[in-house]
């Protein structure tokens, strides 16, 4: 059995289970265990687990499994039950550089954008296995208390980019002008939402979230208000590989503003290429320099949430580096 000293989802010292905070924000105030009777590295687990798979249309490349939450437990759902949470084990592909702490880097990553940086995103915390394996663990904001489910619709459906029409990479396509300009149109409060919108793409770039495609943005209605979905699916990918990318779309950041010249050397951008881009998309320029300067520094209380993580102690050295490297490419003076 695994002893914890801090809350498996705010990182707050001083706690053997989830903290009132996170047993609020996670299970409604339910007090559940973070010890799940589930081995999906077995033979029997793994079975047991597909099945559970195949009634989880919810899309991307990690494996993800619907659970529910069974007497102060968690549990993998049944095919005739309605999955109120995603379990996430670290996934099963080798090539992946520390891949057994991808379910802790999701974690981290996530606590970060939402307790430093003020990103709205779907509650989070880790859970462990039977054999002690790390499992990121997430609520569904889709899901409704009568466990009926919000519209939601990703951006690869809402700029209607398909397989079908522009190939197996087509969440790739395109450039975030895009996606902002889809806020506009059809997002009433669209000012709000695009700075929460300009907010979460300077945190993918400077946290090295290289898989930010259309299908990892999306909008949702709720009671009939329609807004951007919370933040969901943020890692530093750069952990674990190396795409070669700065942004994951294909087109960057947009087709119609002229790249800096650091960009233009580098091929990285900098704060001038995304000052350009919030100006493109319509923020007024009071608000984002003030997103720019929030940015320009990596903040104490994103080291204590490194320190305090569940990362191995050479990972949680890489996940800094990475985001000091980030820093000072964003920091680089254009003429």
């Amino acid at each position: 059995m695994k002893t914890l000293d801090k809350c498996p989802s705010t990182l707050q010292p001083g706690f053997n289970g989830y903290s009132p905070i996170a047993v609020r924000l996670l299970f409604d105030g339910t007090i559940v265990s973070p010890m799940i009777d589930i081995d999906l590295e077995s033979e029997q687990g793994q079975k047991t687990a597909q099945e559970n798979q195949s009634n989880l249309s919810i899309s991307g490349a990690q494996e993800k499994f619907s659970a529910v939450v069974d007497h102060g437990v968690l549990r993998l759902a049944k095919s005739s039950e309605q999955g109120t949470h995603i379990l996430k084990p670290a996934p099963d592909n080798h090539r992946l550089i520390g891949r057994k702490q991808l379910p802790a880097n999701e974690h981290l990553t996530m606590q970060i954008a939402a307790q430093v940086y003020g990103v709205r995103t779907a509650s989070n915390a880790l859970c462990f296995g039977r054999n002690g394996q790390l499992i990121y663990v997430t609520r569904r904001f889709d899901v409704k208390p009568d466990l009926t489910k919000w519209q939601m619709e990703d951006f690869a459906s809402v700029l209607g980019v398909t397989e079908q029409g522009s190939g197996e990479n087509f969440k790739y396509q395109g450039n975030y002008a895009q996606i902002a300009d889809a806020i506009r149109r059809i997002v009433p409060a669209w000012m709000i939402e695009t700075e929460r919108f300009f907010r979460l793409v300077l945190f993918n770039y400077i946290y090295a979230n290289e898989d930010a495609h259309l299908k990892n943005f999306s909008i949702i209605i709720t009671d009939g208000e329609c807004r951007l979905a919370p933040a969901y699916d943020l890692i530093n990918t750069h952990v674990h590989l190396d795409s070669g990318r700065d942004l994951a779309l294909d087109g960057g950041l947009a087709d119609d503003i002229e790249p800096s010249d650091v960009y233009q050397r580098t091929g990285h951008p900098c704060r001038l290429d995304f000052e350009r881009f919030a100006r493109r998309i319509g923020l007024p320029e009071k608000r984002f320099i003030k997103l720019l300067n929030l940015f320009a520094t990596i903040p104490p209380e994103t080291y204590r949430l490194i320190d305090a993580s569940f990362l191995d102690a050479r990972t949680k050295r890489t996940y800094k580096r990475i985001i000091q490297e980030r820093t000072a490419r964003f920091n680089r003076l254009s003429d």
